[in-house]
């Protein structure tokens, strides 16, 4: 069954929530904070190693409740529902969206076109760890008898992010084998590369589901012209693997069958990394990790479907995102992880958010009267600390943003980790409460500068009163990266469902390619 449609500025829930944020004009984060000592236990939600402070928002109990009854007079629980037993909720695509599926360990079928589909997942994932530690083992030789050094993933968009993203999280996990990327069409791109490699020892994953995406195949025949400078047309199969679905180009190109790893329909390309779209990430990390990676994820899958709309963490930061993109009009969100791995976090979500909820058009085809989408960006800290941040401290604009933060380090420096979470909390803390008039005079004062106040007052005074999500987990690991990414996921998920609209095409990222062949032709 599809889901329902429900335009959301017609229910009680959202007048009443109109009128509640006419009602919070005066809140002051310090002011809540000074009479509710419990206010950060009072707005947190824990799920064993991980931790959402969501306190130092312009909320009240209220606010929550109204977002909650918001969530349910739209349906938000039917739809969690049907998003995991495979009903066809991307309508205009008549797919089913079960990215969930692939990580999930549970013995209970999901059918999609009658056919249950937990078989043949377990057959892939049963493909990449052969596979995978053949390849890191050294077992695996290319055409000279040599052991595979190198691993080249060919993708673009879902095909490239996701992939390069979780192999950058988890260097410090990474084996032997170095992992190098190729995505745009950008002939410079590719040119680095193939500077880096040897064809003697490099494994070319190319992953397209359609085999015929421009910007991936053409790279894909530039690096195997490359390769048959020096190799044969019979060695393609010992150093190009594919994840498809067109066996015959697939085989065109000369990739043996036994080297093609399957996608499916009901997987959108943003959310495919769970699939053999990962296995660049079990190539680099090993096969033992990407499966921790799963499971992390489906530790979030299961909170997301069992736990209460007010103690949902992907349910109320979607709730708290729709509060202030929609009532305080806020367009944008800041990604801030305090962890240098997780320096593409930020592009990751950018396409995962704003590819799935980019959207003008409810679910009935008709355009929507309300912003939906959230312009999404952000850095690592301290870095963004030097770069952005005075826009969000001091700026005109209201911008929330998720503090990302992990209580220990990989590499064991404590002085270092001990500095950047003093400054996780303190940028935070900062944004909530700011620094006033008399604060800023005593400053002043203290530092002799008293005939300054007159002239550095108005420069020097914060307003505070700037949300923010503290997201903390104990350590940077496979599996807390997995509840990362899909505590995200399931937040686009319901954003999409309370908006209206459909989260799961991407007809916006067609015209501009339309028109790019067009011209080609005419050339």
């Amino acid at each position: 069954m599809p889901l329902l449609n429900n335009n959301p500025t017609k229910t009680t829930a959202w007048k009443k929530l109109a009128a509640h944020f006419e009602e919070m004009s005066s809140f002051s984060l310090e002011k809540a904070f000074r009479e509710n000592p419990n206010r950060k236990d009072d707005f947190s939600i824990c799920m064993d190693d991980l931790t959402v402070d969501f306190s130092k928002n312009r909320i009240q109990q209220r606010t929550i409740d109204l977002l909650v009854d918001l969530a349910n007079e739209l349906q938000l629980q039917d739809a969690i529902e049907k998003y995991f037993c495979g009903d066809k909720i991307n309508v205009t695509e008549e797919r089913s969206v079960l990215h969930t599926a692939l990580r999930s360990t549970s013995i209970e079928p999901i059918f999609v076109d009658n056919e249950d589909i937990k078989p043949l997942i377990k057959k892939t994932l049963r493909k990449m760890r052969v596979f995978s530690k053949k390849v890191i083992s050294g077992d695996w030789k290319g055409y000279t008898g040599k052991k595979i050094t190198d691993i080249v993933n060919i993708g673009i968009g879902g095909s490239d992010l996701g992939p390069d993203m979780v192999v950058e999280a988890l260097q410090y996990y990474k084996n032997h084998l170095t992992t190098h990327f190729v995505s745009n069409i950008d002939g410079d791109h590719v040119s680095e590369i193939l500077e880096k490699i040897d064809p003697e020892t490099t494994m070319f994953v190319i992953v397209s589901k359609t085999f015929t995406t421009q910007e991936t195949i053409t790279n894909a025949n530039t690096i195997k012209n490359w390769f048959l400078k020096s190799a044969s047309q019979f060695d393609i199969a010992k150093h190009f693997v594919a994840v498809s679905t067109n066996l015959e180009a697939v085989d065109a190109f000369g990739i043996d069958s036994d080297n093609v790893f399957p996608m499916w329909n009901w997987v959108g390309g943003r959310f495919s990394l769970w699939s053999a779209v990962g296995l660049s990430i079990s190539l680099s990390v090993g096969y033992t990790h990407y499966k921790a990676l799963l499971d992390g994820a489906e530790k979030m899958d299961l909170h997301f479907k069992e736990a209460p709309f007010g103690q949902n963490i992907p349910v109320v930061l979607a709730l708290l995102s729709i509060w202030y993109n929609n009532f305080y009009k806020a367009e944008s969100e800041a990604i801030l992880p305090y962890t240098q791995y997780l320096t593409k976090l930020a592009p990751y979500l950018q396409q995962a958010i704003m590819e799935s909820n980019g959207k003008s058009v409810d679910r009935d085809g008709i355009p929507v009267a309300y912003q939906t989408g959230t312009i999404v960006w952000g850095s690592t800290g301290t870095n963004m600390q030097h770069a952005f941040m005075q826009l969000v401290h001091q700026g005109t604009k209201l911008i929330p943003a998720d503090f990302i933060g992990y209580e220990s380090s990989l590499h064991g420096l404590k002085d270092h980790h001990k500095k950047l979470m003093a400054n996780y909390v303190a940028q935070m803390d900062a944004l909530a409460f700011g620094k006033s008039k008399e604060q800023v005079h005593l400053e002043l004062k203290s530092s002799g500068q008293i005939d300054q106040v007159a002239r550095l007052m108005s420069f020097k005074v914060f307003e505070g009163n700037r949300p923010s999500n503290a997201i903390l987990f104990k350590k940077l690991t496979p599996a807390s990266l997995g509840e990362l990414i899909a505590m995200y996921e399931h937040k686009i998920f319901a954003q999409g469902v309370l908006w209206n609209i459909f989260s799961y095409d991407q007809f916006g990222v067609e015209l501009g390619k339309e028109l790019a062949k067009k011209l080609l032709n005419d050339t």
